[in-house]
C-alpha cells in the first residue's frame, strides 16, 4: 500500500551545486528555493494548500476579475467566484489543478496543464512552466498555446514569496522597478482610478524602503528595465541590512508587480509576496496589457530568482 499523497501532490526536487528548489504537482507551485541551505523563498507544509497562494502559477489571468464577468468578442462570460467574499474571480484556473511532468532532470523540470474550454473560459489553452537551476540561480519559463479555433486574450502571473535568508522581513529593504501605482477600492481591491505616477510618496519603492510598518496589497505598473541594464530585464529586490538577499528578475512583458505583505505566514509571521504579472487586476475587462493569442499561436516568457 502506498502512503497517501500530500494535499499538494507529489513533490519534485531539482538541484544544482548548492542550490535546491521544490515544485508541487498540484498547481505547479514553487514550494522552496534555497542556496547552501539558506531559504530565499518562503516555504510551506506540502500537506496543506499553498498559504496565501504562495508560489502559485496564475493563468489565464492573474489577480482579480470583477464579479467574474468579462466578454470575449462581445459574448458575456461568467467565471466562478473563487473570491466570494469580494465577489471576484481570482488568480486564474490552474492553482489547484494537477500538472503533468513532461521533463525532469537533476537541475530542471517542466510541467504542463490544459485549461479546457469551460464556463467563463470558452477557448482551450495548453500551458507549461519550466523551473531550472544553474550558476545564475532559478529561471522560470512560461509558455501558453491557443488550442482553440478563435483568438483569445490572457495574462500570466506568479505568486512567489522571496526571502532574504534568515533576516526578519521587517528588517529588509524592498526595491521595485515600477513607475506607477494602481489605486484600488478598499473593499474589493479592484481598480478605482487609472494608474498614477510615483513621485516619492509612501508607496514609492524605486530607491528602496525598509519594510517595518509597511502593509501592502498593491499593484504597481510601469515596471521596466533600467536604461543601462545589460540584459534588458526588470529587476525587483529584497535585501537585508548587509545588502545581501534575493533579486526577482523578469522579462519586460511583466510590466506589473503586485506586492502583498502577510502578517501570519505559517512558520514565519511577516512575509512578502512580490508577484510579477503581465497585466493589472481586472485586465479581462479593461484590456490593459492583455496578450492575445491567435489559434495555434504560442507565447513564452521568463522570470527568475537570484541571490545577492
Amino acid at each position: 500500500m502506498h502512503d497517501p499523497l500530500p494535499a499538494t501532490g507529489r513533490q519534485f526536487e531539482i538541484t544544482f551545486g548548492a542550490a535546491r528548489a521544490v515544485v508541487t504537482e498540484f498547481g505547479a507551485a514553487l514550494r522552496a528555493f534555497e542556496v547552501d541551505g539558506v531559504p530565499h523563498s518562503e516555504t510551506f507544509d506540502p500537506d496543506r494548500l499553498p498559504p496565501s497562494a504562495a508560489g502559485s502559477v496564475l493563468v489565464p489571468w492573474p489577480n482579480r476579475v470583477a464579479d467574474g464577468r468579462w466578454a470575449l468578442d462581445g459574448e458575456p462570460q461568467q467565471l466562478a467566484l473563487t473570491e466570494p467574499g469580494r465577489n471576484n474571480a481570482i488568480h486564474g484556473l490552474l492553482r489547484h489543478a494537477p500538472w503533468q511532468v513532461v521533463e525532469h532532470t537533476t537541475s530542471a523540470i517542466v510541467l504542463q496543464a490544459t485549461v479546457p474550454a469551460q464556463q467563463g473560459w470558452p477557448v482551450p489553452l495548453l500551458t507549461s512552466i519550466g523551473y531550472g537551476l544553474d550558476e545564475h540561480g532559478l529561471t522560470v519559463t512560461h509558455t501558453v498555446e491557443n488550442l482553440g479555433g478563435r483568438a483569445v486574450p490572457f495574462g500570466v502571473g506568479v505568486h512567489p514569496y522571496p526571502r532574504a535568508g534568515e533576516v526578519d522581513t521587517d528588517e529588509c529593504t524592498l526595491r521595485l522597478a515600477a513607475a506607477t501605482v494602481l489605486p484600488v477600492d478598499a473593499d474589493r481591491l479592484l481598480p478605482a482610478r487609472p494608474p498614477r505616477a510615483l513621485e516619492g510618496d509612501e508607496v514609492d519603492f524605486r530607491s528602496g524602503r525598509r519594510l517595518e510598518g509597511v502593509w501592502l496589497d498593491t499593484a504597481f505598473g510601469g515596471a521596466s528595465p533600467a536604461p543601462d541594464d545589460p540584459e534588458g530585464l526588470v529587476r525587483h529586490s529584497l535585501t537585508g541590512p548587509d545588502g545581501r538577499g534575493v533579486q526577482l528578475w523578469a522579462d519586460p512583458v511583466f510590466k506589473w508587480v503586485q506586492v502583498y505583505t502577510s502578517g501570519d505566514f505559517p512558520g514565519r509571521g511577516r512575509a512578502i509576496a512580490i508577484e510579477p504579472m503581465t497585466c493589472p487586476p481586472d485586465a479581462l475587462n479593461s484590456g490593459t496589457d492583455l496578450i492575445t493569442l491567435q489559434p495555434g499561436e504560442a507565447w513564452t516568457a521568463h522570470w527568475g530568482l537570484k541571490t545577492l
